[in-house]
């Protein structure tokens, strides 16, 4: 079978990617080795930046979040038992970001896809790419049934992630990458309880970080720093609750609102990017090329601008014949992902109590955190991240 765009991996960037084609004209083939009810089930919680907001809309796939999801003006940092908000449309001229989960977003992205026609093989296996330097690469993989298939096609997506096979595909020695491992992870919880907050809550204490975020009207998030090896059954209930109180406490007496626990996650916590994010004609996109903490909520955001610069590419590739975009794509979405990583390092810095830390540095990180909520200038510079960096990398 033939195509134009080959895509690995239907998350977030392979199947945004998928859509956005579609809309241009562009033949594509989205390949995922999962089920679709296991990448729809999949929880993963997600802010989305005003630009991906704006996106989804634009692709189709915005009706159910505007019904659904959380339209967020601001959000709290607390520290030294007082609560400083930031507030966004104020400081970014109107932007604002919306909490919707990831798995809602996918759910959203599959169904426009199939609803427009688009071809996304689920539950593929043994999939392999071929022929990457030449001007005709190729995908192997086989159907739920076994049979062996190959997709001929002019370009390869690869956004299966940071355990796919693209990546790995790209010869040894082509790609650098550059890490940084956090020293603590994040145990996170889902509990049935009306919302603490109307806001995110980001809360720095002596015993360490926490947050309050939100699911629906009935189902909450939250998240406490831990060591990364904790294990789920070292925290007890009553141990977690006791621990938010702790650390979320608040000179009035503010606590969160308490209720049954379902789910308990504990995530690590790393920083990831590859040089460069193509090779010949495969190109890398989402956490195939980059993986953030999540404190700066920047992972699914960063996929989505990837996807935004190369499906562009693309489009000029079809229209023109012109291939300057997409050599520059590598440049251009770094540039983006840099900062992003940038932020996300800034605010984990700021937020958690690093192993050995002493009194000299959680007083630094009050001070800091009182200078970035009580400069206009630093609240800006946290808000314009926060809620998005505006596209215009193509321009440079």
């Amino acid at each position: 079978m033939k195509t134009q765009v080959a895509i690995i991996g239907a998350g977030p960037a392979g199947l945004m990617l998928s859509q956005i084609l579609h809309l241009q004209g562009i033949e594509s083939i989205v390949l995922e080795t999962r089920s679709r009810e296991a990448i729809e089930a999949t929880i993963r919680a997600g802010v989305l930046e005003q630009g991906t907001v704006d996106l989804m809309k634009e692709i189709g796939a915005g009706a159910r979040m505007e019904r659904e999801g959380f339209r967020h003006e601001g959000t709290i940092l607390r520290f030294d038992g007082i609560d400083r908000r930031i507030d966004f449309p104020e400081l970014t001229g109107g932007k604002a970001v919306m909490v919707y989960a990831q798995h809602e977003v996918i759910k959203d992205l599959v169904a426009v896809r199939l609803a427009s026609g688009g071809d996304i093989r689920f539950e593929v296996s043994d999939v392999s790419l071929h022929g990457l330097d030449s001007t005709s690469p190729s995908v192997r993989f086989r159907q739920p049934g076994g049979e062996l298939q190959t997709i001929e096609a002019d370009f390869i997506a690869g956004c299966d992630g940071t355990q796919g096979v693209s990546r790995p595909s790209i010869p040894k020695g082509v790609l650098k990458g550059f890490e940084r491992l956090y020293p603590f992870g994040w145990l996170g919880i889902l509990c049935k309880a009306p919302p603490s907050s109307d806001e995110l809550i980001y809360a720095l204490s002596e015993r360490g970080f926490a947050l309050v975020s939100t699911r629906s009207p009935e189902v909450q998030r939250m998240y406490l720093q831990c060591e990364p090896t904790n294990k789920i059954e070292n925290w007890s209930d009553d141990r977690i609750w006791s621990e938010l109180r702790a650390r979320l406490a608040t000179r009035d007496g503010w606590a969160p609102i308490e209720g049954e626990i379902f789910s308990k996650t504990v995530v690590g916590m790393r920083s990831f990017v590859t040089e460069p994010m193509q090779y010949g004609r495969l190109f890398l996109a989402g956490d195939a090329a980059h993986v953030v903490p999540p404190t700066g909520a920047k992972g699914l955001n960063l996929a989505v601008a990837d996807v935004r610069v190369l499906a562009r590419a693309f489009g000029e590739f079809y229209e023109s014949g012109r291939e300057e975009l997409l050599e520059r794509y590598s440049d251009i979405a770094l540039r983006r992902i840099w900062k992003a990583q940038r932020f996300s390092w800034w605010m984990t810095s700021m937020l958690h109590r690093f192993p050995g830390a002493d009194e000299f540095q959680h007083k630094v990180q009050i001070a800091e955190l009182d200078y970035v909520t009580g400069s206009r200038a630093a609240s800006t510079a946290l808000a314009e991240n926060y809620v998005g960096l505006p596209f215009d990398e193509i321009a440079h």
